[in-house]
C-alpha cells in the first residue's frame, strides 16, 4: 500500500468525531455511586500565621466531610521539583487562595454557603508583590534570599566587548501574568479502597505528575495510585502540574469519606487560585559595532514565581537559553533568577518562558536598529545565526537553516515593503497611523539539556487479536492532536491503514511513562519512540516467518492475529537513549541546550486609532521552520491558535493584581480576543527535516506564541514612533504614550546609547 497518505495528510483526528457528536466524556460527565462533592477553603489574605478557625452557624457540619493537613498519611507536600508547597496550610499561609481546609458533602449546591460559614484568624505578615520588592529582601519569604533559582551562561569574553563597541543600547522589558483559559476548567474524581488504593480520574496533561504526588501524599507505592486522564478540553500547561492540587484535596476526601469524590473547580475559582504565565522583567545592555553587529551583551532575565517554587526553575532555564534569541553572540553573559512573592504560584504556559525572553530580545533588535541607523530587516539580517556558528549556550548550529531566506520569504509573503511606503503617506494625514513589526525567534524542541535523558521515556505498541494495533503511551491529547498524529506514526511506521491504530486511554495501569505532554516533545521525542516500537512489532513477525517484508494490511492481520494466538500479549517497547552529539553540560550550563530548534519570522500589520487609542492587528504573517509538518491541517491549527493566544498577551490579557489576589477572575472582566479582533493568520512552512525527529518533524507547538508580542509591540512603535516595552499593551498604556510624546514636543523616545 501506499503509506505516503499517511504522515503528511490529514488525517480526521481520532477523537473528533465524539467531541463533535456529544459523545465524549469529560470528568463533570462522571458519575459514580454516593459520590460526595468537594470545595476548598482558602486563604483571604496574603501572608499570615493561621490562629483559629472557626465553623459558624447556619450550618449542619455534622454532614460534612472536613479534612485538614492532620488528615494527610503521607507527606503534606504536592511532590514535584522543590517539596515546598503544602497540599493544605496548617500554620503559615503565603497566598491568596491558598488551601486551608476542604469540605465535601452530597449537594454540591450546599458546599459554597458552607465554605463561606468557615471563618479563619489569621495574624497577618508583611507581604510582597514585586520582583523589585523581592530583590530588596525586606521580608525574606522563601530561603534565606527570596530566590528560588539562579543560572549564569557566560560564553566569550563579555567584559572586554565594551571598549570596541560603537555603541551600547540599552534597554528594560515586561511582561505580565498571562491565564491559559482553557474552555474546560479544572477537575478531579477520586475514590479510595484499601486494598485497590486511589485511583482518580480528571482533566491534566501529565499523569504520572500527578502519580507521584499522590503517592508522596497518601504514603502508598506505585502499584496503589491509578491515575486516569479523562477527554481534556484544553490546558496550554494550565493542566501540567496543579491538576496534582486538585487531585490530592479530591484523595484526601475520598480517604476520609470512603465514597468517591468530585471537585470541579467554577471559572472565578480556577483563574484566582490557578497557575498563570511568569511575570517576567529582562534587562538588556548590548555592544554593537558601527557597522550593526553584535560584539556581546548583558541578559539579565527574572521572573516572579509567585509564592512556591513549583516549575519556576525549568521555566527560568528555557527562558535564560532562549534570551538570546536566533542571532549570534560572540560573547554573551545572561544572568537568569526566579523569584519568590506572596502571589498564587505561577506556572507552566505555552512557550515556557520563551515568550517573555524573545519579547524583550526582539523590542531589543528594533531599538539596536534605530541606534545603528539600520532597519528592522537589516539588523536582523546582519546577525543571524549561520551554519556552523554557535548559540548562547555555545551549541552548534548543525541544521541547513538559512534565516534570511525565512525573512526574505516572510517580506514577500507580507508585502512588507511596499505597504511600508504606503504607510508613511497614510501616517501624514489620517486619523490613524498603521505599522510593519518583524519578530525572529526559535524554540528548542524537547526538554532542556539533560532533561530527556532523565526521563528515559518509554512507549509501547501492542499487536492485538483481531489483528489491529494499540499505541501505549502517557502523551495526553486536550486538543492539539496528540492521538492523531501517534496513530499516523504507528502506521505508517507499520505500512496499515489509518483506521488500524488506536491509542489506549493514559492511565498510569495500562500505559508507561512516556515523559509529560509538555515542552514541544510529544511529535519529536514521543513520536519518535513510537516509531521503534511498532518497526519492533513488524520485525517480530517477520523474524517469526509470519510476514515477508512486502505485506498488504489483510497479511499484516492474519499474522498478528497468529502471533497473539500463538504466545499471548504481543507489545513491543521503546526506551528514550540520547542521540551521539548530544552533550549537555548541568553545571556550565553549555552544550546542546536542545536536540533541535524550530525557527521563525513572523510579520505583523497593525493599526492604531487616535481617537479610541486601541490597536488592531490587520494582517499577520507567520513563516515557520518546522522539520517536516506530519499533519497540515493540525499544524496550521497550532499556529493560528498560538498567534491568537500571542495577540491576547500583547495587547487584551492583563492580569489586575491586588495584594496578591488576581481581581478579574471572570471572562465578562479578563478580556481575551475573540475571532472578532483577530485578523487574517496567514501560515506558511519551510521543511529542512531533523534527523532527530520522526519523519523529519520538530516540536511546534509552543512555537507561535513567542512571536506574535514583539511583531506587534513594533509595529506599533513602527506607526506612532514610540517606545512601548511591556506587554501587555492597552489603550490606555498608548494615550500615556502619547501625551508624553506631546508634552516632549511630539519627539519620541528614540533613545538607547551612551
Amino acid at each position: 500500500m501506499n503509506s505516503d497518505r499517511i504522515v503528511g495528510n490529514s488525517v480526521p483526528r481520532k477523537e473528533g468525531r465524539d467531541k463533535v457528536t456529544g459523545r465524549s466524556q469529560y470528568v463533570d460527565d462522571m458519575v459514580l455511586p454516593n459520590m460526595l462533592f468537594g470545595a476548598t477553603v482558602r486563604s483571604q489574605i496574603p501572608r499570615g500565621r493561621i490562629k483559629k478557625i472557626t465553623f459558624g452557624p447556619g450550618v449542619s457540619w455534622d454532614e460534612f466531610v472536613i479534612v485538614s493537613a492532620e488528615d494527610i498519611p503521607g507527606k503534606n507536600c504536592i511532590s514535584l521539583i522543590e517539596d515546598d508547597q503544602p497540599c493544605l496550610a496548617s500554620e503559615f499561609v503565603n497566598h491568596p487562595e491558598e488551601p486551608i481546609l476542604l469540605l465535601a458533602h452530597p449537594n454540591r449546591y450546599l458546599l459554597s454557603k458552607a465554605v463561606e460559614a468557615v471563618s479563619v484568624e489569621y495574624d497577618p505578615l508583611p507581604a510582597i508583590f514585586t520582583i523589585e520588592e523581592s530583590e530588596r529582601r525586606a521580608e525574606i519569604i522563601w530561603g534565606e534570599d527570596n530566590i528560588f533559582k539562579t543560572y549564569l551562561i557566560e560564553k566569550g569574553d563579555v567584559d572586554g566587548v565594551w571598549e570596541k563597541a560603537a555603541y551600547i543600547v540599552e534597554g528594560e522589558y515586561t511582561t505580565g501574568a498571562q491565564e491559559q483559559l482553557y474552555i474546560e476548567n479544572n477537575g478531579m474524581i477520586a475514590t479510595f479502597d484499601g486494598t485497590q488504593g486511589i485511583t482518580v480520574w480528571g482533566s491534566l496533561q501529565c499523569p504520572y505528575y500527578v502519580h507521584n504526588a499522590l503517592m508522596a501524599l497518601c504514603n502508598l507505592p506505585a502499584e496503589k495510585v491509578r491515575v486516569v486522564q479523562k477527554e481534556t478540553g484544553g490546558a496550554f500547561g494550565g493542566k501540567e502540574e496543579y491538576p496534582s492540587m486538585i487531585a490530592a484535596h479530591a484523595a484526601l476526601l475520598a480517604i476520609k469519606s470512603g465514597k468517591p469524590v468530585k471537585i470541579i473547580y467554577d471559572r472565578m475559582e480556577d483563574m484566582a487560585a490557578t497557575t498563570k504565565r511568569h511575570p517576567s522583567r529582562t534587562r538588556q545592555r548590548t555592544a554593537v559595532s558601527r557597522d550593526g553587529k553584535i560584539l556581546g551583551g548583558e541578559i539579565e532575565f527574572t521572573i516572579d514565581g509567585g509564592a512556591y517554587a513549583t516549575l519556576s526553575s525549568v521555566v527560568l532555564s528555557r527562558g535564560a537559553i532562549h534570551a538570546g534569541g536566533p542571532y549570534h553572540w560572540p560573547s554573551v553573559r545572561i544572568r537568569a533568577k526566579a523569584v519568590a512573592t506572596n502571589a498564587p504560584p505561577h506556572g507552566a504556559f505555552r512557550g515556557f518562558g520563551a515568550p517573555q525572553s524573545l519579547f524583550a530580545m526582539e523590542r531589543h533588535m528594533d531599538r539596536i536598529a534605530q541606534t545603528v541607523g539600520l532597519s528592522p530587516v537589516e539588523i536582523r539580517r546582519r546577525n543571524f545565526l549561520q551554519l556552523g556558528q554557535t548559540t548562547t549556550t555555545e551549541q552548534v548550529v548543525r541544521e541547513p537553516i538559512s534565516l534570511g531566506k525565512l525573512l526574505d520569504r516572510a517580506l514577500d509573503a507580507s508585502d512588507y515593503h511596499s505597504k511600508k511606503q504606503r504607510f508613511a503617506n497614510h501616517n501624514e494625514s489620517d486619523t490613524t497611523r498603521k505599522g510593519m513589526g518583524i519578530a525572529a525567534f526559535l524554540h528548542g524542541a524537547g526538554f532542556t539539556g539533560s532533561g530527556e535523558r532523565y526521563l528515559s521515556s518509554v512507549v509501547g505498541v501492542e499487536g492485538c487479536a483481531d489483528g489491529s494495533v494499540r499505541v501505549l503511551v502517557s502523551s495526553t491529547e486536550f486538543g492539539q492532536g496528540t492521538n492523531t498524529v501517534l496513530s499516523q506514526i504507528a502506521a505508517e511506521a507499520l505500512s496499515l491503514p489509518y483506521e488500524n491504530v488506536s491509542m489506549v486511554q493514559p492511565d498510569t495501569q495500562q500505559v508507561p511513562n512516556s515523559g509529560p505532554t509538555v515542552a514541544s516533545r510529544t511529535v519529536m521525542v514521543v513520536g519518535k519512540l513510537v516509531q521503534s516500537a511498532a518497526l519492533g512489532i513488524k520485525q517480530t513477525l517477520i523474524s517469526s516467518n509470519l510476514l515477508s517484508e512486502s505485506y498488504t494490511a489483510e497479511e499484516f492481520r492474519a499474522a498478528c492475529q497468529h502471533y497473539v494466538s500463538e504466545h499471548g500479549q504481543f507489545r513491543s517497547w521503546s526506551r528514550y537513549e540520547a542521540p551521539d552529539g548530544i552533550f549537555w553540560d548541568d553545571q556550565k550550563y553549555r552544550g546542546e541546550a536542545y536536540a533541535a530548534f524550530a525557527w521563525a519570522v513572523y510579520i505583523a500589520e497593525v493599526t492604531v486609532d487616535l481617537t479610541t487609542y486601541g490597536v488592531s492587528v490587520d494582517d499577520f504573517v507567520a513563516l515557520q521552520e518546522v522539520g517536516r509538518v506530519l499533519h497540515p491541517l493540525l499544524a496550521r491549527g497550532q499556529i493560528i491558535g498560538g498567534v491568537a493566544q500571542g495577540i491576547g498577551f500583547s495587547l487584551y490579557e492583563k492580569v489586575v493584581w491586588q495584594n496578591g489576589r488576581m481581581q478579574n477572575g471572570q471572562m465578562t472582566n479578563y478580556i481575551m480576543p475573540t475571532s472578532a479582533d483577530l485578523p487574517p493568520i496567514r501560515v506558511f512552512f519551510e521543511e529542512l527535516g531533523n534527523i532527530y525527529g520522526v519523519y523529519g518533524a520538530k516540536g511546534i507547538g509552543e512555537l507561535p506564541m513567542d512571536g506574535p508580542a514583539p511583531a506587534i509591540v513594533n509595529a506599533v512603535e513602527d506607526a506612532l514612533g514610540i517606545h512601548f516595552d511591556s506587554v501587555p499593551l492597552l489603550p490606555e498604556d498608548i494615550m500615556d504614550g502619547l501625551v508624553s510624546q506631546f508634552s516632549d514636543g511630539g519627539v519620541g523616545s528614540r533613545g538607547g546609547t551612551r
